[in-house]
């Protein structure tokens, strides 16, 4: 039976829904182990109309179900002056419930994120999302220096985690390189996962 890594994001424009797809794919090369993709849904300082209860286009949102299920989440978000988005945030600050019954503590989680620019912010937004993770008290996965996308790359991807330089109207499309980092992100935090479990 296949175990799920989550793959869960917010993506307003796109960009970050191809990251976590990539990633997806990236998670689905482990042998045993499969992606539940989700998103966590808009919000707005004041709320006029309710979001319907599926999106319309993209992954289903995401339900407390599934991080309980989970063996593994990769996060995504763009970035928002260096630092997640949100949705994202407003997402993970209703997770206490999880956080005091331990539900993903012990798992391996990853980050990635989508910037309109090459400095706007892309190390510091993955850096602050691992934050929570880590008083979740999941492991966190990185990309190391051995994949060779990582010291070629002219746009995105960092050690900590895949990223992606959208453009400024957003008209750049994910390189090679970016591809290439981001289902190397997902196999890795795949195949710690599965190793994890089969210590467990």
């Amino acid at each position: 039976m296949n175990q799920d890594i989550l793959v869960l994001y917010y993506s307003r424009y796109g960009h970050v829904a191809q990251l976590a797809r990539l990633i997806a794919r990236g998670v689905e090369e482990i042998p045993g182990m499969q992606a539940r993709l989700r998103q966590v849904p808009p919000v707005a300082p004041v709320t006029e109309i309710a979001q319907p209860p599926e999106p319309e286009e993209g992954a289903p949102y995401v339900s407390r179900q599934d991080l309980i299920e989970c063996v593994g989440l990769a996060l995504g978000s763009p970035t928002r002056f260096g630092n997640m988005a949100a949705p994202l945030k407003h997402f993970l600050d209703t997770t206490g419930a999880e956080w005091a019954s331990g539900a993903l503590a012990g798992k391996p989680a990853a980050v990635f994120t989508s910037t309109s620019t090459m400095h706007g912010g892309q190390e510091s937004t993955l850096l602050t999302m691992a934050l929570p993770l880590i008083h979740h008290g999941m492991i966190l996965v990185g990309l190391p220096y051995t994949e060779p996308a990582l010291t070629s790359t002219l746009s995105g991807g960092s050690p900590y985690g895949a990223s992606h330089v959208a453009g400024p109207k957003g008209e750049n499309a994910i390189t090679e390189h970016e591809r290439e980092l981001a289902r190397a992100l997902g196999r890795r935090l795949a195949d710690v996962a599965r190793k994890l479990a089969g210590a467990a």
